[in-house]
């Protein structure tokens, strides 16, 4: 009998959530290879199917369709898969050193089928090979770490004293960083934790590092922007009547930077989170410093802090510079309506003396009607006045011409003052032109 109303959707899905990607417990000795490869999108068909080969060949069953994540013994190899936002992450564990002369040489890698690591689809980000073994009852001393390391080591203790954690974060002739991990104390669940957490925190920093050469890119495209701008509002300043020619300009400025934000932002936004990550993996480890030897923390604070201060500077620069172009091209569009405001003024102005003008020839027009309209109709009076008197009537033309202009004169002046009232009357009321 159900207590509860009925679930949300997502509910399960967001419970499992915080224990997604759990940490394969190890032990030592141990050798791991962790790989990290980019993978579009329209690629992921193609990764499932090349992960069901593989299980195929160790006659092992596939993973159902739609898993993000899993865990499998194939053979000698145990495998462990991640699909990431835009990463897969693949891991590979196999117990013993192999060599012990030389245990870098025998990857875990090394025992999987030829060619299908190579095939995987995407393209590789990340790939590192590491050692777990039982820490020696001293801290390893420089003589140890150099047969595994050609650079500067990094590392320290780790989990507040239960491990030694090293690495000197370079790409090998394998093409492949190192880590060593010796384990004093660890249990396997902590053991396969602090193995997880060396390898996300060389794989966030490369995915984070991914917006440097962007950042590289776009700086002198930003200092090019810049000078353009305050050339543009030093223009803005003189008022020299060039408002059409600068708003051109501003425009193609502000499409330049919003090109740039667009075609970046994403990148950067991601290399924010990378780093969050990053510094979160790294406090994790707990460390504590040896004598002579750089923590982990400290090499990235060095190293790779300043590269992601890099990417935030100049991502904040191109926003910063759009709201100026916002800004400057406001001010501009201001500029440009007053000015035409002016025009739209003076125009008015010009239009009130074409009126008051035609006004005047209006009038004019009217007094010359008015001339013309007498003039035809004391000339149809005259004919009727000598009709009348060719029949007989005692009419003068001359006299009845001169007695019907004045009075033609006034009537036809009433008729065009009364028509004229009439249409002003009719027409709709509008601006007065001064």
């Amino acid at each position: 009998m159900a207590l509860l109303p009925p679930d949300h959707p997502e509910r399960q899905a967001l419970a499992d959530e915080v224990h997604a990607r759990p940490p394969e417990p190890v032990s030592a000795p141990l050798r791991a290879t962790h790989v990290a490869v980019l993978v579009d999108a329209d690629l992921r068909e193609q990764e499932r199917a090349h992960l069901e080969r593989l299980f195929a060949r160790a006659d092992v069953t596939a993973p159902a369709a739609g898993v993000t994540q899993l865990s499998a013994q194939l053979g000698a190899v145990r495998l462990k898969w991640e699909r990431h936002g835009e990463f897969s992450s693949y891991t590979f564990f196999v117990s013993g050193v192999g060599d012990e002369a030389q245990p870098f040489a025998e990857p875990a890698c090394a025992l999987l089928p030829a060619g299908w690591l190579q095939a995987l689809p995407g393209h590789t980000m990340m790939a590192a090979h590491a050692l777990v073994l039982p820490a020696p009852e001293q801290a390893p001393d420089t003589a140890l770490l150099a047969r595994h390391f050609r650079g500067p080591v990094v590392g320290g203790a780790i989990g507040g004293g239960a491990g030694f954690a090293f690495t000197d974060f370079r790409i090998q002739d394998d093409a492949c960083t190192r880590f060593l991990l010796f384990d004093r104390s660890f249990t396997p669940a902590q053991t396969g934790r602090m193995l997880q957490r060396l390898f996300e925190i060389e794989a966030y920093r490369m995915m984070a590092l991914l917006a440097l050469p962007i950042a590289r890119r776009q700086s002198p495209r930003i200092l090019a922007i810049e000078r353009a701008l305050a050339e543009l509002t030093d223009g803005i300043a003189r008022d020299d009547g060039r408002e059409e020619a600068l708003l051109h300009e501003l425009t193609r400025l502000a499409a330049e930077v919003e090109s740039g934000l667009a075609a970046s932002q994403f990148r950067f936004g991601a290399c924010r989170a990378y780093s969050e990550l990053v510094r979160t993996r790294i406090s994790e480890l707990r460390e504590t410093r040896l004598p002579g030897t750089q923590t982990i923390e400290e090499f990235m604070e060095r190293r790779f802090t300043p590269a992601v201060a890099t990417c935030i500077t100049v991502s904040q620069r191109l926003h910063d510079l759009s709201e100026r172009v916002a800004q400057a091209s406001g001010l501009l569009a201001t500029r440009v309506g007053i000015a035409r405001e002016r025009q739209n003024q003076a125009l008015l102005a010009s239009m009130d003396r074409r009126a008051k003008l035609q006004l005047r020839l209006q009038q004019t027009v009217e007094g010359l009607s008015v001339a013309a309209i007498v003039y035809y109709a004391a000339g149809l009076v005259a004919y009727l006045a000598k009709g009348a008197k060719a029949a007989r009537f005692p009419v003068d033309p001359d006299l009845a011409v001169a007695i019907a202009v004045p009075v033609l004169a006034v009537l036809v002046y009433s008729a065009i003052r009364r028509a004229r009232r009439r249409m002003g009357g009719s027409e709709p009321a509008g601006p007065h032109l001064h």
